[in-house]
């Protein structure tokens, strides 16, 4: 067996006394939990280390694999330039992972590399390896502690914001990998969980941060990581974590093994929460011992899209069936003469006798994949408005490629009609939950951005963001601000 064990593991730096100074004793229970993980790995005694961090390089649609044959990082950002890592990559495991995720049809490689040097995401968890091996072979001196005096290598993985199968199958690579080169891994899923677990956090307070913590930290102390596949995008969202991609490649590294789960630590003292999870394999792969998780997530996803496609609002389903028909047949639709029977009757009459502006926003994997829309109408109904801006949100969002008609039935449809704006005197009449704001200038400059976006929870954000995407600077322009509300339908 290759796989000898997976922990999930936080990577707060101020963990490292050398940053905390002192306020790592506040995480006292995390800090137990990492030393029993790095007194494991030790005696497991791997070949390799497969870390995957959130805080490598990071692309929506593509898992970074590290290249080359060895890397360095320290804790210099956090105050701490002697305190970090030198590692020896198992180049030869990571080009045959690449190899063969490219012949599987999964998008990962080599390719993109961004920096070089480790991030915090790996420093944490080998910082309590060494510090397990040291205290096996002391060693004097003063800093720049060496992984290369350790006999394993690493191999770092990036996530992306791919869909949950996707990042399992990617897991089950890295095993099937490992067993064809005879590698004895451990696989370290490095990521904290929410980032909203209170209002004096460096991040505020979400009740979707304690709810994915709860979530989690059920899924590490029973095993059970169909509940790590099926987490909610949106509240995944509002929740800041930054782990659950990561958590998703280890459960695909452990696919079909008979695992003995515990959670060794749970805490959030600074608003951010820190789960500490071990998993120990109690028996070989074995195809129905009920843990084939990715076929059980593909099985409940495709009742799920069939559940929501039928929920769908009559506006949603006007946006839909526009943008699937321009896409296959590269036909723009007229709502008035183009519509099938069904979807025609279906439809409320205001849609073609009232005018109003409309936004149509996109997600795939709860990734946002475009947002187009006009804010006072342009087209003879609120219909014909929905079904351009459809089409303009899936293939003219210049932050996007148009989309793929591989990609349609993975969807998620946002239709936003539009009251008219009114202007403001200032943030004060903003609440970002409530209203959208329009940022202008005299020259024609001009931001929007809709309300009740997840992970906008101020005025202050809002604005920000509205004005950067008019490229106005709220410090030197001069700035008229108008707020206006919308119906979602979805």
């Amino acid at each position: 067996m290759s796989v000898l064990a997976a922990f999930a593991v936080p990577h707060p730096p101020l963990i490292v006394p050398a940053v905390g100074h002192g306020r790592e004793r506040e995480i006292d229970a995390t800090i137990e939990a990492y030393q029993e993980v790095g007194r494991r790995i030790i005696e497991l005694d791997p070949d390799t280390i497969v870390i995957s961090s959130p805080h490598t390089a990071y692309y929506l649609d593509y898992l970074h694999i590290a290249p080359g044959d060895k890397a360095v990082g320290s804790f210099a950002s956090f105050g701490a330039p002697d305190e970090g890592s030198a590692v020896r990559f198992d180049a030869e495991l990571a080009s045959e992972l690449a190899r063969c995720a490219e012949a599987e049809g999964i998008p990962a490689g080599t390719s993109g590399q961004r920096e070089a040097d480790l991030d915090w995401g790996v420093l944490v968890p080998l910082h309590f390896v060494q510090c397990a091996h040291d205290r096996l072979e002391p060693r004097g001196g003063k800093g720049g502690r060496a992984l290369p005096e350790l006999p394993y290598r690493i191999v770092r993985l990036g996530i992306a914001g791919l869909a949950p199968d996707v990042n399992y199958r990617f897991g089950t690579l890295v095993r099937k990998v490992s067993d064809l080169l005879g590698r004895r891994i451990v696989y370290v899923a490095s990521g904290d969980l929410s980032h909203k677990l209170s209002e004096s956090g460096p991040y505020g307070y979400a009740p979707e941060g304690p709810e994915f913590d709860k979530l989690a930290c059920r899924a590490f102390k029973t095993g059970d990581f169909l509940e790590l596949l099926r987490a909610d995008p949106g509240l995944c969202e509002r929740a800041a974590e930054c782990g659950l991609r990561s958590f998703q490649i280890m459960a695909g590294a452990l696919d079909r093994t008979p695992v003995k789960p515990e959670l060794l630590s749970y805490e959030g003292p600074f608003g951010v929460g820190y789960g500490v999870a071990a998993f120990t394999p109690t028996g070989p792969v074995d195809s129905d011992n009920g843990r084939a998780f990715g076929e059980q997530y593909v099985s409940w996803h495709q009742a799920d899209q069939k559940r929501r496609r039928g929920a769908e609002s009559p506006w949603v389903k006007l946006a839909r069936f526009s943008l699937e028909r321009y896409v296959r047949d590269h036909v723009q639709t007229d709502p008035a003469n183009d519509l099938p029977r069904d979807l025609a009757a279906a439809l409320p009459v205001e849609l073609f006798s009232t005018r109003a502006g409309a936004f149509v926003s996109l997600k795939i994997n709860g990734q946002l994949r475009g947002c187009i829309g006009t804010i006072a109408p342009v087209r003879d109904s609120l219909a014909a408005e929905i079904c351009a801006n459809a089409v303009s949100a899936g293939c003219r969002d210049p932050r996007f490629p148009a989309v793929r008609e591989d990609e349609l039935d993975e969807l998620v449809y946002d239709v936003d009609v539009l009251s008219e704006p009114e202007r403001i005197p200032g943030p004060a009449s903003l609440d970002p939950k409530r209203y959208g704001v329009i940022v202008s200038t005299a020259d024609g400059r001009r931001g929007l951005l809709l309300p009740d976006l997840d992970g906008v929870d101020t005025a202050e954000e809002q604005l920000g963001i509205a004005a950067r995407k008019g490229g106005i600077d709220l410090e030197e322009d001069e700035a008229a601000l108008e707020r206006f509300t919308v119906t979602r339908h979805l």
